[in-house]
């Protein structure tokens, strides 16, 4: 496949999820910055394009994979899915982590400061998650739903009290792209998620699911940022067209 086809990572990774472990490999976001095209990133980093695109390309013509094809799913599906999947993972995991995070500061914090610094990050992002998710619980995804419903019933729905969809989800994205650079800055903190040689079984387990976190927090946003919210502003152009 030609990389032409594909201009931006994130299009990349909504053809074939598969291909955001080559991203991740070389240090590419895909989520919150997957606008960007392949040559503007491997530009900026000094990374080898053909190499990448090889890569991508043995990714895609390999026929086994077990990912599911997001971009054909309407958009309440999209919406259920996340929510199932997503949210009630960051809700599930949050407490697990804060808790075994404070226990680390309290066993291994005179030896490790900088675990004084990933837990307030940490502390800060569950907060932070957990307003952004009730927005879209409340606000975003509703009227999503109502306007993809409206299209297929063919009736007429009230504009809603902020405008254009566009608004809610710029705020949303902005959200996004806090997140991400908060959890890139654990990353650097955890040196990888790689705990330290003097590390005890839960200081391990901790950073396991810490780098599992961020996994699915990558894959949370990608979902919204390159699938779903470009839907949405697309609904509503059809909407507006049929008004």
């Amino acid at each position: 496949m030609n990389i032409l086809e594909h201009p931006t990572i994130g299009e990349w990774v909504v053809e074939d999820y598969r291909t955001a472990t080559i991203f991740s490999k070389y240090g590419i976001d895909f989520c919150c910055k997957g606008n960007k095209t392949l040559d503007e990133v491997c530009q900026a980093k000094g990374l080898d394009i053909n190499q990448i695109e090889n890569e991508i390309n043995t990714v895609l013509n390999s026929s086994s994979t077990t990912e599911m094809d997001f971009k054909s799913f309407s958009p309440n599906l999209l919406i259920d899915y996340i929510l199932e999947t997503h949210h009630e993972y960051i809700q599930e995991k949050t407490p697990v982590l804060l808790m075994y995070l404070e226990k680390l500061c309290k066993v291994h914090g005179d030896r490790h400061p900088e675990l004084f610094e990933i837990t307030e990050h940490f502390k800060t992002s569950a907060g932070e998650l957990a307003q952004h998710m009730k927005k879209e619980e409340l606000v975003l995804f509703p009227f999503i739903k109502k306007m993809f419903n409206s299209l297929k019933t063919n009736n007429v729905i009230e504009f809603p009290h902020f405008g254009t969809v566009n608004n809610p989800i710029t705020m949303m994205m902005n959200e996004h792209n806090v997140e991400g650079e908060r959890y890139s800055e654990i990353a650097i903190l955890t040196n990888d998620y790689n705990p330290p040689a003097d590390a005890c079984e839960t200081y391990k387990v901790t950073f396991a699911m810490l780098n599992e976190f961020e996994k699915d927090l990558h894959k949370h946003i990608h979902l919204e940022n390159n699938i779903l919210f470009k839907e949405a502003i697309e609904l509503e152009k059809k909407l507006n067209n049929l008004n």
